[in-house]
């Protein structure tokens, strides 16, 4: 079967600690991603889980800045752990 080279830009400490990653595993980049490619045609779809972090979806960044506006307005709520975690068996 015939070789084509495909090139791939990506941030170079990102290529840096995949190589790493590699290297532990005992393979080189283009070998990880060829594994990658076969199991994505395999599979018909990307083999494992994307997701985007729910730490900043709209709902948390809106409770957030919510809190920084109390914070500035002095409207602060000081609880210790045992307080909240009191709360949370109530």
């Amino acid at each position: 079967m015939a070789q084509v080279l495909v090139n791939i830009r990506m941030d170079e400490d990102l290529k840096k600690s995949m190589e790493c990653t590699c290297k532990e595993l005992g393979m080189n980049m283009t070998t990880a991603f060829v594994i990658f490619a076969k199991k994505m045609s395999r599979e018909q779809r990307i083999p494992f889980e994307v997701s985007v972090d729910p730490f900043y979806s709209e709902s948390n960044i809106a409770a957030i800045d919510e809190a920084a506006e109390q914070i500035k307005r002095g409207q602060v709520v000081v609880k210790t752990i045992e307080e909240l975690e009191a709360m949370e068996n109530e």
